[in-house]
């Protein structure tokens, strides 16, 4: 997997993120970065809410 440490940089994950802050990142993340993919009960959070991943 690529890790790009200058994306990361720029982008911190919020403190005490909402769940809707939570969701944008992850979506931004994962198509800048592929270090990881989105975390399994946030994927069922978005989907259950609607988002598309």
């Amino acid at each position: 997997m690529k890790f790009n440490k200058e994306w990361h940089l720029s982008h911190p994950m919020p403190r005490n993120a909402t769940f809707e802050q939570r969701a944008a990142w992850h979506l931004e993340h994962r198509k800048n970065c592929s270090c990881r993919p989105i975390p399994a009960k946030l994927a069922k959070e978005m989907k259950k809410s609607g988002i598309s991943i």
